[in-house]
């Protein structure tokens, strides 16, 4: 079976419900040694990044992604901040860039864009066999994409007003020049050649600013789905990876058959991804297959239908029912921010209300299903 990781980069929060640029001070009170999920720096100091282990369970990757949760927490903890699932900071910040030379030429050349983001992603790794069996999986879950950040939306909320979206973190991070969906490729060739022509150009640094929706990793043999907002909840993360998974194996036997795919324009899929950050599960979304006109619950349908087989085979496929049926429910974590807000229209409120949620350690819900959903 193939194995999952997942990347989370977590909000530092102080307790205003501020971010707080206390990241560097964590990391060097963090032990180097132990055996489970790890923690490393980002872009900016208010920011914390945890990296799981590569399973095949989703109970183990659910038990590391807790893990991490906490020892970020900890850190944290000890410089009087908590670390937030958030995706963006519904309170106001002014971002303190972290110092690395990588970081610090991003800061002098990319201006108000390196310097002004502060955005929170979920990267999902599955292992693949070889980079033509990438390539044709890149190629076939591209239509998928915009169904996955329509269920893993978590910022309606940044810099203290109500954005409009469910996740503003998809407008601010296509400020990147190289952020979104890719067209087909076909071969391993074409996709060297997209990559040396993105870097040749000279607007970007290197191929680490390849911020595809999905990419092949340059360091470990898997799929790199970057896609999703970081998620509120950590049942909901795995139900991501459960979902990732599931499409890179039904990717794999269709390229095997010989079953071309989907030739939908990147433009296309641009617009779906738009739509899926306005409104994520409650609105509007093109269905993934035809590209037509539909809503998010007949597209999250159409993704459970695609991936089933696979997500049955991995022993996943009840814990993904009941994943989408709370999702559907409860807007994801935009829904639940916006459940937050509600009661007294206090952004503090949401900030306090994201850190327990960050933090429940839940491994199962009320057994709602899909179906009933």
């Amino acid at each position: 079976m193939r194995t999952v990781g997942v990347e989370e980069e977590l909000l530092l929060v102080d307790a205003r419900g501020v971010a707080a640029p206390v990241a560097p001070l964590a990391l060097a009170d963090a032990s180097p040694d132990g055996d489970g999920p790890t923690v490393s720096a980002e872009i900016q100091q208010e920011m914390l990044e945890i990296q799981t282990r590569p399973h095949s369970s989703m109970i183990a990757l659910l038990a590391d992604i807790v893990a991490g949760r906490d020892l970020a927490d900890r850190l944290a903890a000890r410089h009087g901040a908590r670390a937030a699932a958030l995706a963006m900071s519904p309170l106001r910040l002014r971002p303190h860039p972290t110092a690395d030379p990588r970081y610090e030429r991003m800061m002098e050349r990319y201006g108000l864009t390196a310097r002004g983001t502060l955005v929170c992603g979920c990267h999902v790794h599955v292992g693949i066999a070889s980079r033509e069996e990438g390539v044709a999986v890149l190629d076939r879950i591209r239509t998928w994409l915009p169904v996955l950040l329509a269920l893993t939306t978590n910022s309606p909320y940044a810099g203290g007003i109500d954005t409009g979206h469910a996740s503003y973190r998809f407008v601010v991070w296509h400020q990147w020049q190289s952020a979104g969906p890719t067209d087909l490729f076909g071969s391993v060739e074409a996709y060297d050649r997209f990559e040396s022509l993105l870097v040749d150009t000279g607007v970007i640094l290197d191929s680490g600013m390849l911020y595809l929706d999905a990419r092949l990793s340059h360091k470990q043999p898997t799929i790199e789905v970057r896609v999703a907002d970081v998620c509120l909840d950590a049942r909901d993360t795995v139900v991501l990876a459960a979902l990732v998974r599931a499409l890179v194996e039904t990717a794999v036997t269709a390229w095997r058959a010989g079953v071309p795919p989907i030739p939908m324009p990147s433009a296309a899929l641009r617009l779906a991804e738009w739509q899926a950050s306005l409104t994520g599960v409650s609105g509007r979304l093109p269905h993934p297959v035809t590209g037509m006109g539909g809503t998010a619950v007949d597209a999250v349908a159409a993704l459970l239908s695609h991936t089933a087989p696979e997500l049955d085979r991995a022993g996943d496929l009840a814990l993904v029912r009941r994943g989408l049926a709370r999702i559907l429910r409860t807007g994801g974590g935009a829904g639940r921010q916006r459940l937050a807000f509600a009661r007294r229209g206090r952004m503090r409120d949401v900030v306090e209300a994201a850190v327990a949620a960050t933090h429940e350690q839940s491994e199962d819900d009320d057994g709602d299903d899909l179906d009933a959903a």
